[in-house]
């Protein structure tokens, strides 16, 4: 069974940073991508960052991109999710996700490559203006 369990959300200032992590169990990282993923209050879920452990390739939402950094552990079987330089409109609760190949040899973690149907809770990540 597929597990995911996030942590290292709270309360962060203006411009301050925040490292996210994601326990994965249940499938080897050579398998699957991860991704984060987040919802701010009243909006969509917006996908933000993932990555293809086996590949070392990542990808970034424009909204993030150059501020947070995506890293695996393989031999820990952990996805991080470094935030720096937060801002309020960053607030929202963040969810990690692992997905499975839609196609043979994909390597690339995009949304259309991967289903991203394992998802962990979210952890609350609230930034002070």
């Amino acid at each position: 069974e597929v597990q995911l369990q996030a942590s290292g959300g709270g309360l962060v200032q203006a411009g301050g940073s925040r490292k996210l992590s994601c326990v994965a169990s249940g499938f080897s990282f050579d398998d699957y991508a991860l991704g984060w993923y987040r919802q701010a209050p009243g909006k969509e879920r917006e996908a933000i960052s993932c990555i293809t452990p086996s590949e070392g390739f990542t990808y970034y939402a424009d909204s993030v991109e150059g501020r947070f950094v995506i890293s695996s552990d393989n031999a820990k079987n952990t996805v991080y999710l470094q935030m720096n330089d937060l801002q309020p409109e960053d607030t929202a609760i963040y969810f990690c996700a692992a997905g499975r190949p839609i196609y043979r040899g994909a390597t690339r973690c995009y949304s259309e490559l991967y289903d991203y149907s394992s998802w962990g809770q979210g952890t609350l990540v609230t930034v002070s203006s």
